[in-house]
């Protein structure tokens, strides 16, 4: 049995989806959980993953997610789930989408570690040999998360808080073997992101990434994930900053073919 045992949320697609699979690629135990079933489906074919079926933003859900995490005995959390939805000035934004945006990307990664935090803290338990033993919380947030742009009202909102929380809980848990860490990530392709937050238009959707050269890939994220994963449980990278290179600032992006001056 592996001795890393960690949960993924939001495995269904994008960041979430390729950290299972770098994560069984180490040869860890996993239990992916996202929303859609028969995307997790596909993911344990191709992985042989564990999976479970969860809405993280409803309260019933989650209490199933405790139940099958308490049987999983984790020794991380990966909690990726969240998103954002709109790109439009203050003024015109929509409470929906704010309430969404909080319940995805705060409530919901409050409810998960409420579930998975006395687990963890069992697994910390020392073994027969008495050696120390680490677990892990890891949180995707985002650059948003400290630094404001036009039309990010929400998304910079719900992602501070969340950043917030991670600070908390990693004072909170002073004192115990737990390593609790943030990635915050700039630009990253992925299938769904951009869909989400302009409501299935593809049009603008795809130009948030056009004419970036090389915008960062759900898989590039992932590896940095994992790599720091990998490091000794002592080891604690409390924030981690991912951009491509196009991206200098979260709302400056260099458009076309980068070439070095002079």
């Amino acid at each position: 049995m592996s001795e890393k045992r960690i949960i993924v949320t939001g495995a269904s697609s994008g960041i979430g989806e390729a950290v299972a699979r770098h994560a069984v690629a180490r040869g860890w135990e996993v239990l992916a959980v996202a929303r859609r079933a028969e995307r997790l489906e596909a993911l344990a074919a191709g992985t042989g993953c564990q999976t479970f079926v969860a809405d993280l933003t409803d309260e019933a859900a989650v209490a199933e997610f405790a139940a099958a995490a308490a049987e999983f005995r984790p020794t991380g959390l990966v909690q990726v789930a969240g998103g954002a939805k709109g790109a439009a000035e203050l003024a015109e934004t929509t409470i929906d989408d704010w309430r969404w945006m909080f319940e995805a990307n705060v409530i919901g990664t409050k409810r998960v570690i409420d579930a998975v935090l006395p687990l963890l803290r069992a697994s910390t338990e020392p073994g027969p040999d008495g050696a120390a033993r680490y677990a892990e919380i890891m949180v995707v947030t985002s650059i948003a998360a400290t630094v404001a742009y036009p039309g990010g009202s929400g998304y910079n909102a719900a992602k501070s808080a969340e950043k917030q929380l991670v600070d908390v809980l990693r004072l909170e848990l002073h004192g115990e073997p737990i390593r609790v860490m943030e990635v915050a990530p700039g630009m990253v392709w992925t299938e769904e992101f951009s869909l989400v937050r302009f409501e299935g238009d593809q049009e603008k959707a795809d130009a948030v990434y056009k004419d970036v050269q090389d915008p960062l890939s759900a898989d590039d994220v992932a590896q940095v994930m994992t790599d720091i994963l990998a490091l000794p449980g002592h080891v604690s990278i409390d924030e981690t900053i991912i951009k491509p290179v196009a991206q200098t600032h979260p709302w400056r992006v260099f458009k076309g073919p980068l070439r070095a001056k002079g």
